[in-house]
Parts: C-alpha cells; structure tokens; sequence
C-alpha cells in the first residue's frame, strides 16, 4: 500500500538546482488548527447561504437580501484567519532563486530577518486593526443593511487572525534563531 505523502512525493518533481527546506518549520499547533476548522466551516456556512439564496430566487421568486453581506463578510473571516494556516503550510511566495544560491547558514540569516520584519509588519498591523475596531464600537457603526450588523462583530475578526499569524510567525522566527545558532556553533 502506498503511502499519501509518497505519492504527494512523487507528483510534485523538484526544479534542477532546487534543494527543499532544510526546515520543515513550525509543525501546526492548536490555534492553526482552530482556525483552519473555523475556515472549513466558513467555507461551508457560505456555500450553503448561496445555494439556498439561488434556490429561494429561482424556485420561490424571494430573496433573503442577506447573502451578499453574509458572504463579504466570510470572506474577510476567512482572509485573515487562514494567514497563520498558511504560514505554518509554508503556501507563501519565496524567491527560491535567491534562496537554492545561499549557504545554508546565510540561508537561515534570511529567513530570521524576514520573520522578523513580517512580525514588526504583524505587530502594527494587530495594532491598527484594533484601533479600527474600538473606534467602530464606540461610535456604534451599523452596517446600512437589513442585518444592521454592528460592525465592529465581522471586524473584531481581523485583529484575531493577525494575532494568530503573529503566534505562527514567532514560532518560525525562534526555529529560524534556533537553526542560525545551531550552524554557527
């Protein structure tokens, strides 16, 4: 019998002069699964608005007038709550040919100040998108919709998902740290 991760193995050929990651980085912990369940629920919750919204129109002649503003705001959910899924997956661009050039341990130097400047970006990010949500609850926002969501719900969802892809990003920046001083010594 054959394993799935062998014939994952065998239908993704590597490029010549491409060696893979040295680190497989930080395995999945619970918050990156937690998020990924929530996404797959989302996923579905939405799938199933549109195809009762394509029913109800087509069959009855009603619409819920909701599903577009549900929808717009899965989307966003599921934006920035798969960003540390993504992180730990590695599905992020990397210009391997810069990367397959460099030494290992200049390799591993890369990778640390990356991380780092993605966490300094995270940070002001979690920052911003906090103060976003305080001033839309304070002022009382509403969405101009037959839901009137409060605003602030769907957007409390976006500090969440930073914070939780600024947990991902210091686990891979320690390995990166970890992985710098380990060639050093």
């Amino acid at each position: 019998m054959v394993s799935h991760n062998a014939v994952e193995q065998d239908e993704i050929p590597e490029l010549p002069g491409e060696t893979p990651p040295a680190d497989i980085g930080p395995i999945d912990g619970p918050i990156e699964r937690v998020c990924e369940f929530i996404c797959e629920v989302a996923i579905v919750v939405m799938a199933a608005i549109v195809i009762v919204e394509i029913i109800t129109r087509n069959l009855l002649n009603i619409s819920f007038q909701i599903s577009d503003e549900l929808g717009g705001y899965i989307i966003v959910g599921i934006t920035f709550l798969s960003l540390s899924v993504c992180q730990v997956h590695h599905t992020y661009h990397h210009v391997q040919f810069v990367q397959s050039r460099l030494s290992p341990r200049l390799r591993a130097f890369s990778h640390l100040i990356f991380n780092l400047l993605s966490l300094l970006f995270c940070g002001v990010l979690i920052w911003q998108l906090s103060r976003l949500v305080l001033r839309t609850w304070e002022a009382g926002d509403i969405a101009p919709t037959v839901l009137a969501t409060p605003l602030w719900i769907p957007q409390a969802v976006m500090p969440i998902g930073a914070a939780a892809l600024f947990i991902s990003l210091t686990r891979a920046t320690l390995l990166s740290a970890r992985q710098l001083f380990q060639r050093r010594g």
